[in-house]
């Protein structure tokens, strides 16, 4: 899914994500994975502990958008009803 994406500067992920396969091909496009390393990886690697703790911004956004029930059910069929949606959800949250 990453392919047809522009390449950006940084690539936060999961612990889930330590592959070297996904590693390489971050590198190769630019892109500075910031990935913990799986307790059982042998071959430790480094990243930036700050910027994943920033990941951590992210996921509380999504979060605070879940509780929105008609965002975390989905009942718009369009994507632009969706995405409106969203957008309502997300400027009644950063207004609060």
């Amino acid at each position: 899914m990453l392919g047809p994406l522009p390449p950006s500067s940084l690539c936060a992920a999961d612990t889930a994500y330590d592959s070297d396969a996904l590693r390489r091909f971050l590198i190769d496009r630019g892109t500075l994975p910031v990935i913990p390393n799986n307790p059982t990886r042998k071959n430790i690697q480094p990243f930036d502990p700050a910027a994943y703790k920033r990941r951590n911004v992210i996921e509380r956004t999504f979060c605070r958008l879940k509780d929105w029930r008609r965002i975390a059910t989905r009942y718009d069929k369009l994507a632009a009803n969706f995405a409106s949606a969203c957008c309502l959800a997300a400027i009644i949250i950063w207004w609060i």
